[in-house]
């Protein structure tokens, strides 16, 4: 052994202290809620295969031209620009909470108007794959 060390407890390190509880869940927390304290809401490889197929297509048509990806514990988020220094046209929503009630997805606009929510990503996305239609001409 090393003069440096000693047999004797550190008083500066803190120790450990085992506390029982009810399977994980901090106090007024659900069983649910503390499953996901730890982990981060993201969009599944299927739910960005049609984000970034819808991305693409109004990129070709010149509509928009930048997008951010946001993750938070309680909500994903894909914001869509149309130039990169401005504030985004539409967020795309994902928020699990709300998966039983209205649904977890919904479009956004830059004003906070929610233009839909509901269950299905690809459903909610319509309302931005909608092609203009000429109104008043016969």
């Amino acid at each position: 052994m090393a003069e440096s060390e000693t047999t004797e407890p550190s008083h500066s390190r803190p120790h450990l202290v085992v506390v029982a509880g009810s399977g994980g869940a901090r106090q007024g927390e659900s069983a649910g809620a503390a499953s996901r304290a730890g982990a981060q809401v993201s969009f599944d490889r299927r739910e960005l295969n049609l984000l970034f197929n819808l991305y693409g297509a109004k990129v070709a048509a010149g509509e928009w031209r930048d997008y951010a990806l946001d993750f938070t514990p309680t909500l994903a988020v894909f914001s869509i620009f149309r130039r990169t220094s401005e504030a985004p046209l539409y967020r795309i929503e994902k928020n699990p909470d709300l998966a039983r009630k209205q649904g977890a997805y919904a479009v956004v606009a830059a004003s906070g108007l929610i233009l839909k929510r509901g269950h299905d990503l690809a459903r909610v996305l319509r309302v931005l794959d909608r092609g203009l239609r000429l109104v008043g001409a016969e």
